[in-house]
């Protein structure tokens, strides 16, 4: 990556040359000047000298608003003494004042300058500076324009920053959110799965130690749930992958997610939805998918149901999904909203997540023995 310009470095040095200039061109003009002018110069020049060799104690230090009024002062000074003998001098040094403000200094601060050189200008009683007083007012008010601009932009960059610091700090949060939000799942679901196996292996090789003919019926019984968890640890796995968001129609993708699932778990699924475009972002689009994922996966790793119906509706007070069974239904009996299941700590974690994200409205219903339904509603604003 190219390093930025060094404004600073160029124009203390600029400073320096055209002080040395001004020194050296009032010295070796034949008619003398007052020795307090010599004075003054010369004293610029070791200052802009020294400035220049040292311009990042400069920076690191409050000196550098006086620097920008040692140069104004300069200025006025060459414009009230010099001005027959170094026209051209003082429109450049004037240039190099207005640069100096633009480029290092707010929009104040130029105005500030522009201002006491068109003023200092239009009221010094010298015909030599008359030649010059177009020059301060006209580059003086394109300056001040450009000041302006440089705030406008500077304040945009400002802005920009701050919505990329945001959005980083989002990402980050995201993904640790979703870190953990897998890590919960794989404790709850493949790995609980294969401590159990662990577990009921131990059982069996002490079972064939003393009874061969029931250590082979669990065997059986330990195929049936190596075949169950592999299924599950697929369906886990389907669930890590992206969504397939269909950006035109949510509707459409969501009809698809319940045949995919009706496909893979042999679970029969009804959906009923209509095929009018939601208008949901793709970001929230994929989320409300994943969100439906999630809870037909729980569906079949816990319900033990024998149908499922899904129904994805438009309305008024936002997108409405809901997803019921006929199972086991969960621990507890009745209906909660997501705050209810917060303060209670029941329900599905992730779901609850899930959720949160979305801002979005949850209510879970359990019937113990007779299913369970699940019903989240998504601001569509």
């Amino acid at each position: 990556m190219p390093s930025a310009f060094p404004w600073p470095v160029v124009t203390g040095w600029f400073r320096a040359l055209l002080a040395a200039i001004a020194l050296a061109r009032l010295y070796f003009q034949p008619v003398q000047q007052s020795p307090i002018l010599y004075g003054v110069l010369a004293l610029y020049l070791v200052y802009a000298i020294a400035v220049a060799i040292r311009i990042g104690w400069l920076k690191r230090t409050s000196f550098g608003l006086l620097a920008l009024f040692g140069d104004t002062v300069y200025f006025l000074v060459i414009a009230s003494f010099g001005a027959e003998q170094l026209p051209w001098l003082l429109t450049f040094f004037y240039l190099h004042l207005l640069t100096e403000a633009v480029v290092f200094y707010s929009r104040i601060e130029v105005f500030v300058v522009v201002a006491v050189c068109i003023v200092y200008c239009a009221v010094l009683p010298s015909p030599s500076i008359a030649p010059l007083e177009r020059t301060v007012v006209v580059a003086g008010v394109m300056v001040c324009a450009a000041a302006m601009k440089k705030q406008r932009l500077d304040m945009a960059i400002t802005e920009l920053r701050a919505q990329l610091k945001e959005a980083r700090q989002a990402t980050e949060k995201a993904v640790e959110n979703e870190r953990q939000r897998i890590a919960s799942d794989f404790h709850d679901g493949p790995l609980q799965s294969f401590i159990s196996l662990q577990m009921r292996l131990e059982i069996l090789r002490k079972l064939l130690e003393r009874d061969f003919a029931s250590g082979l019926d669990d065997l059986r019984q330990l195929q049936a749930l190596a075949q169950s968890q592999i299924r599950d640890l697929r369906a886990f796995l389907h669930s890590m992958r992206p969504v397939d968001v269909d950006g035109a129609n949510l509707m459409a993708s969501a009809r698809r997610t319940a045949e995919s699932f009706q496909k893979e778990s042999g679970i029969p699924v009804t959906f009923l939805g209509t095929e009018a475009p939601v208008g949901l972002p793709q970001e929230m689009g994929s989320e409300v998918l994943q969100m439906l994922r999630e809870a037909l996966h729980n569906v079949q790793k816990h319900a033990g149901a024998t149908r499922v119906a899904v129904a994805m509706e438009k309305t008024e007070r936002g997108l409405e999904i809901s997803v019921d069974d006929n199972g086991h239904g969960f621990n507890f009996a009745g209906m909660y909203s997501l705050e209810e299941l917060e303060l209670l700590r029941l329900g599905p974690a992730s779901l609850k997540r899930r959720a949160r994200s979305l801002n979005a409205d949850l209510l879970i219903e359990s019937r113990p023995g007779r299913g369970a339904g699940l019903k989240f509603r998504v601001p569509l604003q």
